[in-house]
């Protein structure tokens, strides 16, 4: 039992999962901060391109 103890406490495959989850949570959070600091303007873009194709008119012959 003291063994299995010992085992436990020096095993570091927990801490590299760990890791990687905070990896994870990091580029996802950045994400999201790209996301809502570019979407104001891609709204904003949409709404011209928009408003320029309905004033177009295509030419018939």
């Amino acid at each position: 039992m003291l063994n299995f103890i010992k085992n436990f406490k020096n095993d570091e495959d927990g801490a590299v999962t760990v890791d990687w989850v905070v990896l994870t949570a990091a580029i996802v959070g950045l994400g999201i901060a790209v996301l809502t600091s570019v979407s104001g303007g891609t709204t904003s873009l949409a709404d011209k391109i928009s408003g320029e194709l309905a004033t177009m008119t295509v030419a018939t012959y």
